[in-house]
This record gives C-alpha cells, structure tokens and sequence, in this order.
C-alpha cells in the first residue's frame, strides 16, 4: 500500500508516473489533433520532438517539485504547479519542433499540456479516493443495521460518511425483506448475521427499530446477547421528541466551563509543525491522544507515539491510522518507559525527532499519595531520564505537560510535577540546541480520573453523585483546549517559560455536579424533591486542596502573541542544587524509601505543605 512506503520512495513512485504520463498525453494530443487512434505516421515524423519532451520531463517535474505534491493536501497550488510543468514541457515541444524544423501542427503542444495536467491532476485525485476508501475498509468497524426500515436506511446513509465504522449488511425477521438488496446493503437473517459475526464480518450491531416498544427492544437486545459483539439501540422517536428517553444525555464538556472556549486555532501552530518529525509521549492517554489527533492537522511528516500501555498504545493508533492515511502522514507506534534512557535514545535517535511533546506521567493525586515512590520514579526521573535523551539527540523542542497542583504542591503528585518543571528550568539554562518549556494545565473535563466521567457514571446508575468539599474550586479547560495550548506552547517557547491559560474565575465543583445532573435531563434531591439524585459530600482526601493556583508569583508574568495565553518566568534552582535533589531521588528510588522520598519533596518542592483538612459542612 501507498501509505506505508517511506517518503522518499512515495516520491520515486509519484515522479515515475508523472514521467510516464508524458509520452501517454503526447500520444492523446496526436490522437485528438488528427482525429484517428493509431497516428503512426505522424509520430514517426515527430520522433525527434517527442524524445526532446521525454527527456526534458524528469527535469521540469522535479524542478516544478511535483512528485512532493503531498496527495492528501492537493490545493490549488498543487495544480498551479502541475500546470506550470505542463505549460514548460510544451514550450520545450514547441522550440524543438522549431530548432529541428520539422513543422509539427502549432496546437500539439497546447493539447499535450491540457492532456498532461488533466492526467496528472485527476489521477492524483483518483488515488486520493482509491487510498481513502482502501484506509476506510481497512481500519473502520464493520456494523449490522437490524432493520430494514426507513429508520435502519437513514442509518446506513449516515454512516457512509463516518471513517470509523462502514454498514456491512441489514438484518430483519421480516421474510419478504430475505435476500433484497436495500440501498446497496443485503438484507440476512439472524442465521445470516450469525455466520458473519463468527467469520470476523461483523464486530457491532445497531438496532434500528425506533417504532418498536420497549419489551419488543429489550427482547431483541438478550436475543443478540449470544452474539458477543457489541449492541446499540437507536432510541424511538417518540421518546426523542417528548423527552421520555430512559438514556440520559451526554454533558458536552464545553457547556461546563462557565465561559466562552478560548479560540486557539493560529495559523503559527500548523507553521511549527508542519513537515516536523514530533514525537509524544503518554500517546494513549487522554491528553496525549488529542495531542497526536490535533497534530494531524498541522501536516508534521512523522508522529511517534511513545506509550508504556500496550493497550493504550494500540488504540491510539488504530484510532489514528485512517486520518493519518488521508494526510499522508507517518504514524510510529513504539513502546517504552520514559525511565529507560536506552530506549529513549534508540526511539530519539533512529526517528530523527524534531519536537518532543512530554505528556507521560502519574496524575492521579490519592493513587500517587499512596505510590510516592512510583510518583517520582515516572514524573521526576522520567522527566530528567527524556529530557536528558532529548538534548543529547539535539531535539530542538521539548514541552512538558505539567499541573496546577505543581504550585505549592499539597499532594506527592503535584510537588512531583514541580520538580519535574525545576530539572527542565535547570536543563533550559545550559542547553544550546534544545529549547524546553512547561505548560500548566486546570482541571481537564473529560480526561481519564476528571469529573466528567465520574459524575456521567454516577448520574447514569442514579447517584449519589459524590464531591468532597461544597467549596472546593478548581479552574477548568477542556481537552482540545489543554491540547492546543501544549501546541501552541511549542510554537510560542524561546527556553525555559511556563505557559499558562488564562481560564476565567475557579469554578465550585458542586456547581459542576448540579449543572451536570439538570443537563442531563434529571434534578438534584432536596427536601422538597426527595426523588432527584443527591448530591453527598464525602470530605477531602489526602494531600487534597480547596483551591488551585496557577502561578507561583504572579508579578514574573509577560505577554505572548496570544491574549489568554500567559508566559511565566518563575524561580529556579541552581545547577548544584538540581543535581544534588536528582541524586537524592535516585537514591531514595532505588532504596524504596519512601520517608526519604516525601523528605526530598518537603525540602525541594518550594511551598509545598500537608493541608489541615476541616471537616466538610453538610451539604
């Protein structure tokens, strides 16, 4: 396939065509000029123009730099350019027939250059369609619509738009629908759907039947059970319009914020990356795979996902495989550790990475409380373990993903954060090719551990929805949000900064879960609504804060080219005092001691302290 060549041979066999199509529009332009299939005769007279044009034709395409017309992003300029080889191939056809006098018909040339560019750009075209239809078949989830109704064909015609799953077949009990061919889709029965779920034909089942009452659903659904594949149910349309869909709403994460998106689509991120080779890190976690699913957009060369979850990491990248195969971009799926430096460097040095975006760490605050040693082991040594690889291979870019809880940690994982951002300060300060920078993430919607999923869980089985302080506030940004300003992050670095969003006001996380329980279409419980979902109060955890901060000190902020996007310059340690807290930590590490660990951080970690918890009010 195309698409798992290397660049360079892409290249070879883009320019093999196009040389090739020379000689075949030269012979159309004979073809139409003298109205007959075979002008033998008079290609014979015109050999020496024909064999002038063949040979100038590598030339011109390479000069005109065809064959690196990237086919996922053929635009006008591309066909400017292939227009442009044309128009210079029949004007070399032109000065030949002149040079050598051999009178050659004066329009040959002019219908040789139509014929070249319409060969040349509607072939691109049609391997454009080709490869995106073989990348669809190819990685997209094979369905089974059961029904055959208006209902089950408005389906299929909808899903022929989605690249993530493609309508293989109907099902329907109805006898005279057996066999019937509807809107390109047979019609099997259950027997039929049985046979191609075994064979691998069909991984889901989407029931489309929204006149059927509840009982006739619910007996369809137990009866596809045996099946082992997945089963969705399309709800009735009576339900949809009056609101009696037993199935609560999803919570878009944008209708939470509590204000307006900040637009961070600037040209200069696509510009930063584009043709770039970046690898991420954490590729299959929440972050991280916005990141690669963003960066598709910005047309880098190569992305190299860098995962220790092999499950994680197969995700990712089959969710990437059919966008990346549109944009003709490379997608490097590679396990590991940030800890092991020998496989850092062989994935830095053997990919040729330009920008390493570091999202690779240990988050959760009560998980990490209770595994400091695991917490600094991947935040801490990780970090310097990647960053020390990343200036040796003499990357150019490296952006750390880092927290708010990083400021005047309370919590292992947050102080773990903010060491982490002092090794990069500290590398800033030397570095001569690598320009490292941090960027200070709120709370995530969405993002494995936040909220969103948490409370959507609760609020699904019927509650209680569970926070653990009525004031407790955090600042709030969703994924595409967090993953664009990490982009944006790398585009604005000159070395050393901490880049901020600027996120409004905090928001109550009790107001969250209120909000989320009436947009889900339920109400919250009170004494006057025994029947609603109750909100319980359950009390901070360990190393929990009421509220988070941003910034350090807040007088060290300067402008960037964006309004919401803050630039910090905060303090650092010294190169004497960074080594002597890594060697500490490596120590500590290594012993299992997990006292010396939380010393390390109470002496390094500046402002870090163990909160004194009162006890929460009833809410």
């Amino acid at each position: 396939m195309l698409n798992a060549l290397p660049r360079r041979m892409k290249r070879m066999v883009l320019l093999t065509a196009d040389i090739l199509l020379v000689p075949i529009a030269l012979y159309a332009a004979y073809v139409l000029r003298y109205g007959t299939a075979v002008p033998f005769e008079r290609l014979s007279a015109d050999w020496p123009i024909l064999l002038t044009t063949f040979a100038a034709a590598p030339f011109i395409i390479v000069f005109c730099r065809l064959p690196w017309i990237k086919l996922s992003t053929l635009d006008f300029r591309g066909a400017l350019r292939i227009a442009a080889a044309a128009g210079i191939l029949a004007i070399i056809a032109s000065l030949a027939s002149v040079a050598l006098s051999i009178g050659s018909p004066r329009s040959i040339p002019g219908i040789f250059a139509v014929s070249f560019f319409i060969l040349s750009f509607f072939g691109r075209v049609g391997a454009i369609l080709g490869l995106q239809q073989l990348a669809k078949s190819r990685t997209a989830t094979p369905v089974a619509i059961f029904g055959a109704g208006a209902a089950g064909i408005q389906l299929s015609s909808a899903l022929r738009q989605s690249p993530e799953v493609v309508p293989v077949c109907f099902v329907d009990d109805d006898p005279s629908y057996r066999g019937l061919n509807i809107a390109g889709l047979r019609v099997r029965s259950r027997d039929g759907l049985k046979r191609m779920v075994a064979n691998g034909q069909v991984s889901r089942v989407l029931v489309a039947i929204p006149s059927m009452d509840q009982a006739g659903i619910s007996r369809i659904v137990e009866e596809l059970g045996d099946l082992g594949v997945e089963i969705q149910v399309l709800p009735s349309f009576v339900d949809l319009i009056s609101g009696r869909s037993k199935e609560l709403k999803l919570v878009a994460p944008e209708a939470l914020l509590g204000r307006e998106k900040v637009n961070l689509d600037l040209p200069v991120v696509a510009k930063s990356y584009a043709g770039r080779t970046v690898m991420v890190t954490g590729a299959g976690g929440s972050i991280g795979s916005e990141l690669c699913k963003q960066l598709l957009e910005c047309n880098p060369e190569r992305i190299v996902l860098f995962e220790q979850s092999e499950y994680a990491l197969y995700e990712v990248e089959a969710a990437l495989r059919a966008g990346a195969a549109q944009k003709n971009v490379e997608v490097v799926a590679r396990l590991g550790s940030v800890c092991d430096r020998q496989r850092v460097d062989d994935v830095l040095q053997n990919q040729n990475v330009e920008i390493v975006l570091h999202a690779a760490a240990y988050k959760h605050v009560p998980l990490i409380e209770e595994n400091e040693i695991e917490g600094a082991r991947n935040n801490i040594l990780g970090t310097k373990t990647l960053a020390e690889a990343a200036m040796a291979a003499e990357v150019e870019r490296f952006i750390l993903v880092s927290t708010d809880k990083a400021v005047r940690p309370t919590n292992i994982m947050g102080a773990t954060k903010r060491l982490a951002e002092l090794v990069l300060q500290d590398l800033a300060t030397r570095s001569v090719k690598t320009r490292f920078s941090m960027v200070r993430f709120g709370n995530v919607l969405g993002s494995s551990g936040s909220v969103l999923p948490l409370f959507q869980k609760q609020i699904r089985h019927g509650g209680p929805v569970t926070v653990t302080h009525p004031d407790v506030t955090r600042f709030f940004m969703t994924i595409p949000e967090a993953s664009r300003l990490v982009l944006l992050a790398g585009a604005f670095s000159k070395g050393g900064d901490v880049f901020v969003l600027d996120m409004g006001k905090p928001m109550r996380i009790i107001d969250i879960a209120r909000r989320m329980i009436e947009m889900s279409g339920a109400t919250v419980q009170s004494p006057t609504n025994p029947g609603g979902i109750e909100i319980k109060v359950t009390g901070l955890r360990p190393g929990e804060k009421l509220y988070e901060e941003l910034l350090i000190d807040n007088a060290s902020l300067t402008e960037t080219p964006h309004e919401k996007i803050l630039r910090a310059e905060e303090e650092k340690h010294s190169e004497i005092m960074t080594a002597r807290m890594l060697m500490g930590f490596e120590a500590a590490v290594d012993a299992a001691n997990t006292e010396e660990v939380r010393a390390l951080v109470a002496e390094y970690a500046s402002g870090y302290h163990i909160p004194d918890h009162a006890e929460p009010a009833k809410a």
